[in-house]
């Protein structure tokens, strides 16, 4: 017979704070694997911890702020890049990562968005995107796909969702990239990535969210949204596809794209100086 290994300490317990957990976040939700995914780059950064900052806004993902063993910043709802802006400006030697879902960054925070990326802000952006608003109740947002249903629209949602790649490359952003909950190891190494590319990068996580999302369009669990990823992904590198063929629809049977779709290398963001007096 084997002998049972007890592990004392987690390799993450220094990061993340273990007296918050379990956590509150649903059977079947991903938003605890981009955490992890995020927790475990920074630990292989080599900036020491003291240097790292995350903040969030208010939703689902908001909660990462909060159970994150770093300095952390749970701001008011869509207002997690204006807050973040402050903190880099302020201290530009700090890492300055935002975590936010769909709804807090590209509805409420849409105009926060599209300006912190037009002006190349050195700030790295994580949207977590599950197509609703799971916190509410499963209302409609900027990324659910046309033809969805959800509580607001249960007819299937009229309206044009956010190709959240396409607006952020035209924004004008130096990185952009989509995976989903299934890509692990691209997600970290993505991650790891932004953190040695100065300027605004942004990255979308495709993430199930089977109460709010699922229920409404016959996706009964996470791991069958999981299985929806595997089969549809299709990893396209820069260049190789228009952005505005980016868009996802979930409903008919399309190939949902994912990879690094823009890198640029502008430069950040720097305030202007004042004249020194002569």
């Amino acid at each position: 017979m084997s002998e049972m290994i007890v592990v004392q300490d987690h390799p993450l317990d220094n990061i993340i704070r273990k007296d918050r957990m379990p956590h509150i976040w649903c059977p079947g939700c991903g938003i605890g694997i981009v955490m992890r995914a995020y927790a475990t780059a920074i630990q292989e950064t080599g900036i020491p911890l003291d240097q790292h900052v995350v903040v969030s806004g208010i939703g689902c993902t908001g909660r990462v702020a909060g159970y994150m063993d770093i300095d952390s910043y749970h701001s008011t709802h869509g207002r997690a890049l204006p807050f973040a802006t402050g903190i880099k400006l302020g201290n530009p030697d700090l890492t300055v990562t935002v975590i936010s879902g769909d709804g807090d960054l590209a509805s409420i925070g849409g105009n926060h968005l599209i300006h912190a990326a037009r002006r190349n802000i050195d700030l790295k952006v994580i949207c977590v995107n599950n197509f609703n608003y799971g916190m509410t109740g499963g209302q409609v947002g900027p990324t659910t796909p046309t033809g969805a249903f959800g509580t607001t629209a249960p007819y299937g949602n009229p309206e044009l969702p956010f190709n959240l790649p396409f607006l952020l490359a035209a924004s004008g952003a130096n990185y952009v990239s989509r995976w989903t909950t299934m890509h692990i190891r691209e997600m970290k190494k993505e991650f790891l990535y932004t953190y040695s590319k100065p300027g605004f990068t942004f990255t979308e996580i495709i993430s199930p969210c089977p109460i709010g999302f699922g229920k409404s369009n016959n996706i009964d669990t996470g791991l069958e949204e999981m299985e929806l990823y595997r089969r549809r992904c299709e990893l396209v590198r820069p260049g190789e596809l228009p952005l505005d063929d980016l868009d996802i629809n979930l409903i008919e049977d399309k190939p949902i794209y994912v990879g690094r779709f823009v890198d640029r290398d502008n430069p950040p963001f720097s305030p202007a100086k004042p004249k020194e007096e002569k």
